[in-house]
């Protein structure tokens, strides 16, 4: 049965109810007569008190638990954050600042382009700042920039702050020794947003519902995404005797992790960061039946075909519809029995395909009379990924 929270009022009367009975008389009705303003007082207390019973035990659930602020007996905590902490996944991540490769044409070639060097982005608004001093001692020198501020007063961390090749910044206070302008030719660290508390809470729900096992899939996916710059990890059974593992990176627009980094998860897989190093350097973390095999993820482009679109002149639209499709392919993953939580993920179907076109379609005062998936040229009715396969959104085509 729910229990229902009464109201202020309610109690008040029920109290003073009870007064009248325990006195055998009836009290005034005068707003101020002393056992109304006693019932009220009394209701108020028995109000607050049951508020905060029940705001405690939400506290005792990660699916309720607050991430604001919360003084307890003076002491301030949050209590999903704690519970982050209880089961290992830490607190949330943090926004990270953009850092860029520019190119800086040198107009003569003597002294230093100074550290702290200021660059704006006139688009986004976001101001730029040299990492270190640079000589100019070429035509042309590399410096790394990084994300200071923008428009709204922060420190211009996010996604804000990412830029793509051949974007170009321009000094703000103009250097007599070089351009004005500096086009972006690498990215060193992508900016990120501040993790959200929904997502947050599914990364504390997901440590809960996989505990380690002493090598089970949950343990090699936890080990593995214990490296920083790792989003994913992907694990399997291989050969007898054998564990393969692939990897999804947070940088780059495909997640394809390089040489160094899966290099880092395999020495995650193998030793434990908090325990002493064995003398012997053997592993101590993974089996000792076990051996991995290291690979990096595959992201496979799906091309979308679009027939009787009624807004071929709208650019917008079919912007809106390129994003829409890549954001459902890349949200799907391959399904490790096991290890993934339904519903499944890892289908793509050309029914699901064509709900997302015309979801978007309609939402921008659109139509779409036929949705044609394909792969490599194939028309595809259903695909299921593969071991260590990812999608994403290849061309879409209007015929």
């Amino acid at each position: 049965m729910a229990l229902v929270t009464p109201t202020t009022q309610q109690i008040a009367t029920n109290i003073t109810a009870q007064l009248e009975a325990a006195l055998s008389q009836t009290i005034p009705l005068l707003p101020k007569a002393f056992s109304r303003v006693l019932a009220k007082v009394l209701a108020g207390l028995y109000v607050t008190l049951w508020k905060y019973a029940g705001f405690s035990l939400l506290q005792q659930f990660v699916t309720t638990a607050t991430l604001e602020e919360t003084d307890v007996n003076g002491k301030l905590i949050r209590p999903l954050v704690e519970w982050g902490r209880l089961i290992g996944v830490g607190d949330p991540l943090a926004a990270t600042q953009a850092e860029l490769q520019i190119e800086v044409t040198v107009l003569t070639q003597t002294g230093s382009l100074p550290g702290g060097s200021q660059l704006l982005y006139a688009a986004t608004g976001v101001v730029y700042q040299t990492v270190a001093a640079i000589p100019l001692d070429a035509e042309t020198v590399t410096a790394v920039v990084r994300a200071t501020s923008d428009q709204a007063g922060g420190d211009g961390s996010g996604t804000l702050g990412n830029l793509e090749f051949g974007q170009v910044l321009q000094f703000a206070s103009p250097l007599p020794n070089v351009a004005t302008n500096a086009p972006v030719t690498g990215v060193s660290i992508v900016g990120a947003d501040p993790e959200l508390e929904e997502i947050y809470r599914a990364r504390i729900l997901r440590r809960f519902q996989r505990r380690p096992q002493g090598g089970a899939y949950a343990d090699y996916q936890q080990w593995g995404t214990d490296v920083p710059g790792i989003r994913n990890v992907f694990p399997y059974t291989g050969e007898p005797g054998e564990v393969d593992i692939y990897v999804e990176a947070v940088a780059g627009p495909d997640g394809i992790a390089d040489a160094a980094q899966l290099a880092a998860v395999a020495i995650s897989i193998d030793f434990d960061p908090d325990e002493a190093p064995s003398p012997t350097g053997l592993a101590n973390r993974r089996p000792a039946n076990a051996a991995v095999n290291v690979h990096t993820i595959s992201r496979t482009s799906f091309d979308v075909d679009m027939a009787g679109f009624s807004a071929s002149d709208d650019p917008t639209t079919i912007a809106a519809i390129e994003l829409g499709l890549d954001e459902f392919l890349r949200s799907r993953e391959p399904y490790i029995v096991g290890l993934s939580t339904l519903p499944r993920l890892d289908r793509i179907t050309q029914g699901a395909v064509a709900g997302v076109v015309n979801e978007v379609a309609e939402a921008n005062g659109a139509s779409v009379a036929a949705v044609t998936l394909r792969r490599g040229g194939t028309v595809v009715l259903q695909y299921t990924l593969l071991h260590g396969e990812l999608s994403k959104l290849g061309t879409l085509t209007q015929v």
